[in-house]
């Protein structure tokens, strides 16, 4: 368990941060210059708070009234950059290796056979990393951070320097490392499909303070964080299982508690929890039971909310199932419609506008 109350005040800029951070991932998003880095050099100690504490399960790290400020390499963290960092002169196998040897072997609690294993490096051991792909160093990078046997993991944006392709391949590895090391992890990120597979906890970074802080489908289904999850992020995140895949029409069945999704087949298997995104402007709303229509997600709803977003747009929340769904439909729809809560209504939601990068497998 990370805790973490500092105040730091770059330049112009005041920063006051409150946050814990315990088992899975904890994702910090925001704007570039909201924060999120200086948090976690903060945590790591290379950048000194003016004020504050810092913990990590109870062992003090930083606090400004007793004096105590740890060294970075007394803080037994992991830390993975943006760029690897990775020694050139080393091999794969020796940059791993390096993390491991800066701990003493009574205090380490990371096997190097299972983390070469899990991040899939075995073929790379007696290669330099001038000879790897950008995706092959990254993963080399979070074994020689994990093989320090850190209390925690930074990793901030790790994946941002990446092609689309690489990070597509890297996201797994990441994925399963707090499953696999249960090893808490703090990772910052602007890229919401980055967070939408990972984050177990979403804290909002704003201005240098934190905005809010929870479970992801909860944060990213709320209307009020609009500003902070972005306008085109708007929507709902819905947890569901795959339930099935029908190849002739490249279709994938998903089943939560308001029903079923038909979405863009999935390389997730049956069975499989997944996150789907779901797009506030790819949601329409019907009074009666449509017919005959192309739209092949039809979901009994209800309504909870409705308020205006400016612009002539209107904030719609239905409730499907008890799963919050969050529309946004034109002034003019809703003069029309005159929703009001507790209206029985239809959810109608395009299989297509679902793509592959909207539904995202999950740990549990």
């Amino acid at each position: 368990m990370l805790e973490l109350s500092v105040r730091r005040r770059q330049g112009d800029f005041q920063m006051d941060v409150k946050l814990a951070a315990g088992p899975g991932v904890t994702a910090l998003y925001g704007r570039s210059g909201s924060g999120k880095t200086s948090v976690i050099n903060m945590v790591a100690g290379l950048a000194r708070p003016d004020s504050g504490r810092i913990s990590v399960d109870g062992r003090v790290l930083f606090d400004s009234e007793s004096g105590i400020d740890l060294a970075p390499e007394q803080r037994r963290l992991g830390y993975v950059f943006q760029d690897h960092r990775l020694f050139p002169h080393l091999s794969v196998r020796g940059n791993l290796e390096f993390g491991r040897n800066r701990v003493p072997v009574a205090e380490r609690t990371v096997d190097f056979h299972q983390v070469v294993e899990v991040l899939g490096v075995g073929h790379l051991l007696d290669r330099r990393p001038s000879l790897l792909s950008g995706g092959e160093k990254q993963r080399v990078a979070i074994g020689r951070a994990l093989l320090a046997s850190p209390r925690i993991l930074l990793m901030d944006e790790p994946l941002a320097s990446l092609d689309s392709a690489r990070k597509a391949e890297l996201l797994p590895f990441i994925s399963a490392l707090a499953g696999e090391f249960a090893i808490p992890i703090l990772y910052v990120s602007h890229a919401m499909d980055e967070v939408l597979r990972l984050a177990d906890t979403l804290v909002l970074m704003d201005q240098g303070r934190v905005a809010a802080a929870g479970p992801l489908e909860q944060l990213m289904s709320d209307p009020g964080l609009r500003p902070l999850t972005g306008r085109y992020e708007a929507g709902a995140v819905v947890s569901a299982v795959v339930a099935g895949h029908d190849t002739a029409y490249g279709v994938s069945r998903l089943t939560f508690p308001g029903g079923t999704l038909l979405v863009s087949q999935t390389d997730q298997p049956v069975g499989a929890k997944v996150r789907v995104r779901i797009h506030a402007r790819d949601v329409a709303i019907s009074i009666e039971p449509p017919e005959r229509i192309s739209v092949r997600n039809v979901l009994p709803a209800m309504v909870t909310s409705v308020t205006p977003a400016g612009s002539f747009l209107v904030d719609v929340v239905l409730s499907v199932g008890g799963t919050p769904l969050w529309v946004q439909i034109t002034a003019l729809a809703q003069a029309q419609l005159s929703l009001k809560s507790g209206m029985r209504v239809h959810a109608l939601i395009k299989a297509l506008t679902m793509a592959r990068g909207d539904v995202a497998g999950v740990r549990r």
